[in-house]
């Protein structure tokens, strides 16, 4: 890796370290807002309008909302072999499975990328978003690994995605710190597998329902430039790749904090839970309880809260953040 991007300033770390020493500070009594939903909707909206930024921090929860779900009908369609053969029960839990051999583990780990990177985002939540902040000063940090902001039309420039993407490898010695486009491997593995396309171009199951279960082994990815074993580049330990491209954006976000940190800004949380709520979470209640200037706003299914010390200038919203969005363009459209 460029030594330029290591002397760069690291928003991921720098954010954490914030949210951590932030939440010692906070009480333990939390709220679930004030007002209606509706005059909660009111409120989003006036900030959305008169905000002089807009932080965008998401989670898992956001892509839920706009259909990937990794169980039920997704999951049965494309997963129906593996699922006789092992008994899985959905795809996140199935990509650890006790596999017969790394040709099977690849031709499930084929699938898993492919419907979840390539193929069309099944409902428009994120291009709904996209709509309420395209003209917007806007950052974003999310920790989901799908892509679909950037699918969406979400500049590049304003995306931090801090945990990895489906779309690249890397090796699993990460030392040469670099990452690798997948898309050509995965495509050509899913039609290894029997894959047939359809009128949309996009891999469906055959008619028959034939597949194969394991790609040819000079199928199994390599790394190009030592030949070493590949794997996803997923945050899951400490031999997780931070390239250069994670990098640029880690300083990119960080300098985006500094460089708003005493304006109008609104810190608009969605679809994050408890599993990880150091990246987002903590680090956006703690610019809001710093910044006198700022909002924080919620959206979440059954876990929209904040801190009390914060509670008025907090925005929560318990729902599905689909139809969240869908109200909000709704209510932009009668203005």
């Amino acid at each position: 890796m460029s030594s330029f991007f290591l002397n760069q300033p690291n928003g991921y770390l720098e954010t954490i370290q914030k949210g951590i020493h932030a939440l010692r500070g906070f009480e333990r009594a939390i709220s679930y807002g004030t007002g209606s939903r509706r005059e909660n909707l009111v409120r989003l909206r006036k900030e959305l309008t008169e905000a002089d930024a807009v932080v965008i921090g998401a989670g898992a929860g956001l892509s839920t909302s706009a259909g990937f779900v990794y169980d039920g009908e997704r999951f049965e369609r494309y997963f129906f072999d593996f699922i006789r053969k092992y008994g899985f029960r959905d795809m996140y839990s199935g990509g650890f499975g006790p596999f017969a051999s790394e040709e099977e583990r690849w031709a499930y780990w084929a699938r898993y990328i492919y419907i979840n990177r390539y193929m069309d985002i099944p409902k428009p939540v994120y291009s709904q978003l996209f709509d309420l902040v395209r003209e917007k000063d806007y950052f974003v940090i999310t920790t989901n690994v799908d892509h679909c902001f950037q699918r969406a039309g979400f500049d590049k420039k304003r995306l931090f995605y801090t945990q990895g993407d489906f779309g690249l490898f890397q090796s699993v010695d990460p030392g040469n710190g670099k990452t690798y486009e997948n898309e050509a491997w995965v495509l050509q593995a899913m039609e290894a597998q029997g894959f047939a396309k359809d009128e949309n171009g996009f891999f469906c199951v055959p008619e028959n329902k034939t597949l194969r279960m394991e790609l040819p082994k000079e199928l199994v990815p390599k790394c190009p430039d030592d030949g070493s074993d590949m794997t996803t580049n997923l945050r899951a330990d400490d031999s997780f790749v931070e390239d250069e491209g994670w990098h640029r954006a880690s300083a990119a976000y960080s300098e985006y904090l500094h460089s708003h940190q005493n304006r109008h800004v609104l810190y608009l949380e969605i679809g994050v839970g408890m599993n990880t709520p150091v990246i987002i979470k903590y680090p956006f209640w703690a610019l809001t309880a710093e910044n006198p200037n700022a909002v924080y706003a919620c959206l979440n299914f059954h876990e929209a809260f904040c801190p009390k010390q914060i509670e008025n200038r907090s925005i929560c919203i318990d729902g599905d953040t689909g139809e969240v969005l869908a109200a909000l363009a709704a209510m932009q459209k009668e203005a």
